[in-house]
């Protein structure tokens, strides 16, 4: 009590002694924070505010976050630190929780700030009005396809101190599941109404991207209407969690309506710089920033200011720049294998034959003709190239007896029978059993954002290439399956054709072959490692079908979508030694399953909608946990 008295006296005493009030240190404008009046008068200090919160959209795949492409089926962890991913796959209930109401809260901030922005110049105003509507839609739609119904809050709360306690007032029940959805396709069409439709802004939001995100957001209510059947027992009283069947037409007809609305104002359309070479076409989709027409929403880097490290880590170990680390994310066969071949029809790559014996191949390369352009767009095959060099990847010599030499290190040196000087007997990128970080151990690397740029695989400068966020090739996907579940199998046929074309599939889809089967694996072939999958999976009550927990052998099937497919395989090539034999410098494929694969992907019921954390729900007795849990 003396001190709090002591502080009182001198401040009044430092106060009385001053001549003018502006003077003093208690009267002085701060000079290191800006305040809310002088932040929105000034449309570039705004711009630094909205740029935090598109820094702040959540995501679960992205460049920044690569590891997690490695949680399912379609690429091994070849990162010694990530091997539990492989070795522990019961995912647990929280592995994708979000309750991220601190965003939601600044960005309630950030629009009531600018209806209130008298000083804006009124066409700011309402760009950075439609840009908050917008990144309030964003937050909410993921916060719905993670969570469920969650708490809509729409303004920003005010703590009452003289309320003690009593913070009843503060507390939300969880909003039906269906109307966050509601929410976010609302926000979309007022923020839509503000923002400009100009295709040749990408990380910012414009009248494109807010129409994209109500394209997504509807087709995932749809089909969660519609496949949510399929588990009743994923679901709460009241629809908090889970849609109506009946709602689900509804909800395609929108997504249907939306991509009709994208389609027609013909801003956007297919990347086809490179009509000669599709599979590179389909590379420089992702990498080129000049005039890209498909693009309609990123997430940019810029060197010198911000780049990622994708490249750094991913890049093919004997291509690396400055000694970096290489090769942490391995695609799987699991999902080479799911590119069709160019007749339209689904196989697994041809390693034997009907007696089971190794087929022979001239070259690396062969194994992999005549498919889908898109998959040596995606994926860094045998045989291929990176940065103009070829990538060395093979696991050893194959002997008549079938007895392999190979080496414990990449490029390791041996000696072959019948000679007597070392040669080369294993790849410099591997695969090689015993040395397990740094190299393919699928006999595969990712290509797809991987920048061939020089400089881009060295650690000090990293990769600008931007993360695509919503391309125009979605918009006609999301289209197909919104015609195909609502019955309009030619419209679904139109659309679904023009980005097979694209991948060089010249045989166009009849309305008859469209099927359920054919959406889930275009989706796949097409935006594979592009963090769209997990969440397609999800919506369609597949994810605990394919990934049940039992260890399962490499499918034999492709096309069909039902199938488990719970561990990732590779495919080893093999040069056959046999001198004197024609067969001789052929090569034959051995399918494998990388030694630190131990375990068998398992998703439960309980992980379609993730845990809200107990103490939140301590704080918050109106909510009630997700089912299954």
């Amino acid at each position: 009590m003396k001190k709090l008295g002591f502080l009182i006296i001198t401040l009044l005493v430092l106060g009385a002694g001053c001549k003018k009030a502006e003077d003093t240190f208690l009267d002085k404008k701060p000079t290191n924070v800006l305040l809310t009046d002088q932040v929105w008068s000034d449309p570039s200090l705004v711009l630094s505010v909205v740029a935090d919160l598109y820094d702040r959209i959540p995501q679960y795949q992205e460049l920044e976050q690569y590891w997690n492409f490695a949680d399912f089926d379609d690429a091994f962890p070849s990162n010694y630190g990530d091997y539990w991913r492989v070795q522990n796959q019961t995912y647990g209930y929280n592995d994708w929780s979000l309750w991220n109401y601190d965003y939601i809260r600044d960005i309630n901030l950030f629009i009531l700030d600018c209806k209130n922005a008298t000083q804006l110049d009124s066409a700011d105003r309402k760009r950075f009005l439609g840009e908050g509507e917008f990144l309030r839609a964003t937050a909410y739609f993921d916060l719905v396809k993670r969570m469920g119904g969650v708490p809509l809050i729409l303004d920003t709360m005010v703590y009452n101190f003289s309320s003690g306690d009593n913070t009843a007032y503060l507390q939300h029940p969880r909003a039906p599941e269906a109307k966050v959805y509601d929410f976010v396709m609302n926000e979309c069409d007022s923020a839509a109404a503000l923002l400009p439709n100009d295709p040749t802004i990408k990380s910012r939001a414009t009248w494109g991207a807010a129409m994209a995100l109500k394209c997504r957001a509807a087709l995932y209510a749809g089909s969660i209407a519609k496949y949510g059947a399929t588990t009743p027992s994923v679901m709460l009283p009241g629809n908090i969690v889970g849609i109506p069947a009946d709602q689900a037409d509804h909800y395609y007809q929108i997504a249907l309506n939306t991509a009709q609305q994208i389609i027609n104002s013909n801003e956007y359309s297919l990347y086809m710089k490179y009509p000669d070479n599709l599979s590179k076409n389909f590379y420089e989709l992702f990498l080129d920033k000049n005039n890209n027409p498909e693009v309609i929403f990123v997430k940019d880097y810029k060197l010198k200011a911000r780049t990622t490290q994708f490249t750094v880590q991913n890049q093919p170990h004997s291509l690396t720049e400055e000694g970096a680390v290489s090769g942490f994310l391995n695609p799987s066969l699991n999902l080479v294998q799911s590119f069709e071949k160019l007749d339209n029809t689904f196989a697994p790559l041809a390693a034997k034959d009907a007696s089971g014996n190794y087929i022979e191949y001239n070259n690396t390369s062969d194994i992999f003709k005549d498919r889908d352009a898109r998959l040596a767009g995606s994926i860094i095959l045998p045989g291929s190239q990176f940065r103009g060099d070829n990538v060395d990847i093979w696991a050893g010599y194959m002997q008549p007896n079938g007895n392999v030499i190979s080496g414990s290190t990449f490029g390791a040196q041996g000696t072959l029978p019948g000679q007597s000087t070392p040669t080369q007997v294993v790849g410099f990128d591997g695969p090689v059993s015993s040395q397990i970080e740094h190299g393919t151990q699928t006999g595969f690397y990712i290509r797809k954002y991987l920048d061939p740029t020089v400089g881009a695989g060295g650690i000090g400068t990293g990769s600008d290439v931007w993360w695509i966020r919503y391309r125009y090739a979605e918009i006609l996907l999301n289209g197909a399956e919104a015609a195909f579940e609502l019955g309009q199998n030619a419209a679904a046929a139109s659309y679904m054709n023009q980005v097979r074309a694209r991948a060089g599939l010249t045989i166009p889809l009849k309305p008859s072959d469209i099927t359920f089967d054919r959406i889930v694996h275009e989706r796949r072939v097409e935006f594979a490692f592009e963090g769209q999958r997990f969440w397609d999976m999800k919506r369609w009550r597949l994810a605990h079908v394919v990934w049940n927990g039992t260890k399962t052998t490499l499918s034999t099937q492709p096309g069909n979508i039902y199938e488990p497919s719970t561990r990732m395989w590779g495919l080893w090539p093999y040069e056959i030694y046999d001198p004197g034999n024609p067969d001789n410098g052929k090569w034959i494929f051995k399918e494998v399953i990388p030694g630190p694969i131990t375990q068998a992907h398992q998703f439960r019921l309980g992980n379609y909608y993730s845990q809200i954390d107990p103490n939140t729900i301590a704080a918050n007795p109106k909510l009630v946990q997700n089912p299954n849990q």
